[in-house]
């Protein structure tokens, strides 16, 4: 049987995260309180920013940046999208 969580962003209970996705207390929050689900389409909308935005991972600002975003993504606020991004036609 799998663990499940209360997720924030789709509010339900879904499939939790194995482990927290981050070091410390914010990682351990999310894993409390964002579903695997969740998580999973956050990392997806991460990389799209990271490309199209092209975003050094060095510099802190870009760091806040995604910080900033994957908050709002996961509360459901708005957040910036990849200019261009076209997602897959379902078969």
């Amino acid at each position: 049987m799998s663990n499940t969580v209360f997720c924030r962003k789709y509010q339900q209970e879904l499939t939790a995260l194995p482990f927290p996705p981050l070091p410390g207390k914010q990682g351990q929050e999310i894993q409390a309180t964002v579903s695997k689900q969740a998580w999973e389409e956050w990392q997806a909308l991460q990389t799209r920013l990271i490309n199209e935005k092209h975003l050094n991972m060095l510099e802190p600002e870009a760091r806040a940046y995604l910080m900033d975003q994957m908050q709002r993504f996961l509360d459901n606020e708005a957040t910036d999208q990849a200019e261009g991004y076209v997602p897959p036609t379902q078969a």
